[in-house]
């Protein structure tokens, strides 16, 4: 056969058939053999100037061709090409060729080649980022993203006005579906105005920040992505402002994104030795695993099985979607966490010389080579015998661990709850086959006590079904809930006990006898409170009709009415949006998140209530400002405040527009509603900012006053003037920043009879104790002239007394407080009223001058030899030389003693003895 001999041609046509999967009994050789002989394989090895050479699988005969024709075939085609212009031989048969598949398109080729092999490799990988200019990884990147945008834009969806399956082969990651929108509201297109595709892209910019940065989560980060991922793709599919979100699209939406979670909880778990890890880390990084996928494949059921369903503006036709792949994986991270958790029950049930034998590295030996995150149909058989060699493994044990967990319960038979809790705990354990048959007792103990446990919640909902939620016969009551829904959220609590009921008796009781009778009691009474939750419903959806013709009901916002109205009786401003409307709207989301089809006309009113709701929170925040700003103020700064209030007040009054103001502000002008929404804001925002000022000057003039009240007045009359200053210049920044000096009146008053008060403590008080605080006067008590003398005189210190007790007597008299000059002065009654005080000054004053007189009695007897002749009276009595001795010496004892002679203080005068 020609060519049969030929390596290089054997190469060729070997990789054809392997690649185009051709069957060697099948005529594989025939084909081969017919490739060999065409001119263009020659021309492809024989040739250096020859590049390339193309091969296809056409009918019964495999084509060969030298370059690549521009066709609408979908068929395969595998594309040989040369480094180098050389002839190819058998040593260079391997180092010279390339190989490559084109599927699709040329475009989508490329495309995933330089997004799955070379943008990894020489923008991500070290060796090779290094040595990569950075200008050519810029413009690598920028190839990508543009290959990525003339993909989409090949697709019908981007021009045509209909949506097939087709549409989205080109988004295969939840970031193309984003950029889909993203590039639609700027370039538009015949099908997606970029008015849509502006309002879906804003919807999905929500979640497109997490998506596009996946791998930097945390798997609990993910955990709350998915719920804001089911939240925003609600939004999409229901919204009505633009055509509906095509269904098909949808379906690979929520594909495409089950697919990346999936993807990215392998690649999280990926890292872990899930068997030789520690437990704590295995288990928490696997629930939160499970966790990804179990919200990801309830939000999908939820949507398309229950909520788009009921849906009427935009039903979901069909079957429900259900994430297979992402669902399969979690059940696979499920078994796995029951092999870790069952390990680690029965490292903990074994006697301690018994745990060798659960050694790691022999007891998870089935496991060893199989990475158990890796979930797809082909390892799913790998996996199940791996399961299965384990549990022979760990079969010795398992009557050991029966008869452990029989102790354990037979101590804990008699409490109900806490059966429950070690069945529950140990649950893994007790599903085993064997444990399972050794414990039949007391799994007939625990099914008696789910009987007793359900029958007794179903007495219990009998008794309060019909009461008011918080009453003792009534439904257990939540916060912030109105009836209908704390009613229902009180159903769903024990529709969830009695389902958890219904599991572990599934889980663990199905073998029993009585499991059935069981079943079907607990089945019933779910029966029982779903149907008790739908009345419910049923009843608030009636009734909210009802009251949708009913003007006095607060339901009935009209897009024409106006906004609010100023009560003429009361002066009081009513915003005309009830409150039973914010309660609408929270019951609506409420039960909507419950898994209720809301009726499209409560939906029209939630809707229109929604639209108003924000303006409305505004505009009641301002009717309470409005109503209230009376109490907020201080009564003495009312006339301060004067102005701005009757600048608001005429906002209030005269809420019209249009030409000459005739027309009231109503909901349905968003633009005018705004203006004067803003306009309203603005004034109240002035009227409270100058109520804060004036309240925290009236907060700072309190602690001021209580300071001078501990401030004394005699000695310390300096920081009074000092405290005084202060309040003025207060008073006079104020007037420097509007506020006009006669409507301050009030407020001055008030602040003078605040420091009346501190003036008149501080006046009494000095008053008591005057003639102790007075400024010392130091007087010397002298011998002169024959006599005892002051000096200053005694008439010049009573004088110079007295003048220091009037002036401290008078400063009421002086003291103006912060009255303006022409204002007739409170504080001079302030003397009058405490005359009494004045006579205790007084005795005082002379009870001090009388006892300095008695200061100079003392004295008498030291000067008496000074007042009479001495030159007789020593001739009289010095007759001896004894005598003059005797003298001299008592002189010398008389001039010791003169000198310590003392200096006498009486309060505020210091008498200083001199012996001069």
């Amino acid at each position: 056969m020609a060519g049969e001999g030929d390596r290089r041609k054997r190469f060729i046509s070997a990789t054809a058939a392997n690649y185009f999967g051709l069957d060697p009994a099948g005529g594989a050789a025939a084909l081969a053999a017919g490739l060999h002989s065409r001119p263009e394989l020659s021309r492809f090895l024989d040739d250096g100037n020859e590049f390339l050479l193309v091969v296809q699988h056409s009918g019964a005969q495999l084509s060969a061709s030298n370059k690549i024709e521009a066709t609408d075939s979908k068929n395969n085609v595998l594309v040989f090409f040369k480094l180098r212009p050389d002839v190819i031989t058998e040593d260079n048969l391997h180092s010279n060729i390339l190989v490559s598949s084109m599927l699709d398109s040329p475009i989508n080729t490329l495309y995933q080649a330089v997004r799955q092999v070379f943008a990894p490799v020489l923008l991500k990988d070290e060796k090779w980022s290094k040595a990569f200019d950075p200008k050519l990884q810029k413009l690598l990147s920028e190839l990508e993203a543009g290959l990525s945008t003339t993909l989409r834009r090949s697709d019908p969806s981007y021009t045509g006005t209909k949506f097939t399956e087709d549409d989205v082969r080109a988004i295969l990651t939840p970031t193309d579906e984003f950029q889909f929108w993203r590039e639609c509201a700027h370039h538009g297109n015949k099908g997606c105005s970029k008015a849509r595709a502006s309002y879906f892209r804003d919807l999905f910019e929500d979640i497109a920040k997490d998506y596009c940065n996946l791998d930097t989560l945390s798997l609990f980060e993910v955990v709350d992505l998915v719920e804001a991922t089911k939240d925003t793709v609600d939004s999409v599919w229901r919204q009505t402002e633009h055509d509906p979100y095509p269904q098909s699209r949808m379906h690979n939406l929520l594909d495409v994104i089950g697919g990346s979670l999936g993807r990215f909880v392998q690649r999280k778990l990926a890292v872990l030795n899930l068997w030789e890890d520690t437990f704590h880390s295995v288990k928490e990084n696997i629930q939160a695993g499970i966790l990804v996928c179990e919200q990801w494949v309830s939000a999908c059921e939820y949507l398309t099985g229950q909520l788009w369903q009921r849906y009427t503006l935009h039903p979901w036709r069909n079957e429900k979607y259900f994430p297979e792949l992402i669902a399969k994986l979690g059940q696979r991270l499920d078994e796995v966490l029951t092999v870790r958790t069952l390990h680690e029950k029965l490292m903990f049930l074994l006697p301690a010389g018994e745990k060798n034998s659960l050694h790691l590295s022999h007891v998870f030996e089935p496991f060893a080579g199989l990475n158990p995150v890796h979930y797809n149909p082909y390892t799913e058989p790998l996996w199940k015998a791996a399961v299965s060699q384990y549990e022979r493994i760990i079969a010795p044990m398992e009557q050991k661990i029966a008869s452990k967990l029989k102790k354990f319960i037979s101590e804990i038979q008699d409490s109900p709850q806490q059966l429950l809790q070690i069945f529950q705990k140990h649950k893994e354990l007790i599903k085993h086959p064997n444990i399972s048959k050794e414990l039949l007792f007391e799994r007939e103990t625990l099914l008696a006590a789910l009987q007793d446990y359900v029958k007794d919640y179903e007495t219990d909902f009998g008794t309060r079904c019909h009461g008011v939620p918080g009453d003792v016969s009534g439904p257990l009551s939540g916060k912030n809930l109105s009836e209908v829904v704390n009613n229902i959220v009180w159903v769903q609590q024990l529709k969830l006990k009695v389902d958890d009921s219904i599991k572990l008796a599934e889980a663990l009781l199905s073998d029993l006898p009585g499991f059935q009778t069981f079943l079907q009691s607990a089945n019933c009474f779910l029966e029982q409170l779903k149907v008790y939750e739908q009345e419910q419903f049923d009843d608030w959806s009636r009734n909210i009709q009802s009251e949708l013709s009913n003007p006095k009901s607060g339901l009935c916002i009209q897009a024409n009415s106006p906004v609010m109205e100023l009560d003429p009786i009361s002066g009081t401003l009513n915003i005309l949006y009830s409150d039973r409307l914010v309660t609408l709207l929270r019951e609506v989301r409420q039960l909507s998140a419950l898994g209720f089809a809301i009726p499209a006309k409560i939906q029209h009113l939630a809707k229109t209530a929604q639209k108003f709701c924000k303006q409305a929170v505004i505009l009641k925040q301002v009717a309470h400002f409005y109503n209230s700003i009376d109490q907020q103020m201080i009564w003495s700064q009312k006339p301060m405040m004067l102005q701005s209030a009757l600048a608001f007040e005429q906002i209030i009054k005269h809420s019209k527009s249009g030409p000459g103001g005739k027309a009231q502000i109503t909901w349905d002008n968003p633009g005018e509603l705004e203006a004067y929404i803003q306009k309203l804001q603005g004034a109240a925002e002035r009227i409270s900012t100058e109520n804060r000022k004036l309240r925290k000057w009236h907060t700072n003039f309190i602690q001021k006053v209580i300071s001078l009240m501990n401030i004394d007045l005699l000695r310390q009359q300096q920081r009074w003037k000092e405290g005084l200053q202060e309040f003025r210049t207060g008073f006079a920044s104020l007037e420097s920043q509007g506020f006009k000096s006669s409507d301050m009146k009030a407020w001055r008053q008030h602040w003078n009879h605040q420091l009346y008060k501190a003036l008149e403590h501080q006046y009494q008080m000095g008053l008591e104790a005057l003639n102790e605080n007075l400024p010392e006067i130091i007087i010397d008590l002298t011998f002169k002239q024959g006599r005892l003398q002051f000096r200053p005189p005694f008439e010049e210190v009573r004088a110079r007394y007295y003048r220091e007790m009037k002036r401290f007597i008078s400063i009421p008299n002086q003291f103006r407080g912060v009255s303006e000059a022409e204002v007739e002065s409170i504080f001079t009654v302030m003397t009058e009223r405490n005359a009494n005080g004045f006579l205790t000054a007084f005795s005082k004053a002379e009870d001090l001058f009388r006892r300095l007189t008695d200061v100079s009695n003392q004295f008498k007897e030291w000067v008496v030899i000074g007042q009479v002749d001495m030159e007789p009276l020593v001739k009289t009595h010095l007759s001896s030389k004894q005598d003059w001795e005797k003298n001299f010496k008592a002189l010398k004892v008389r001039g010791k003693e003169a000198e310590r002679l003392p200096r006498y203080s009486y309060i505020c005068i210091i008498v200083n003895i001199s012996t001069l």
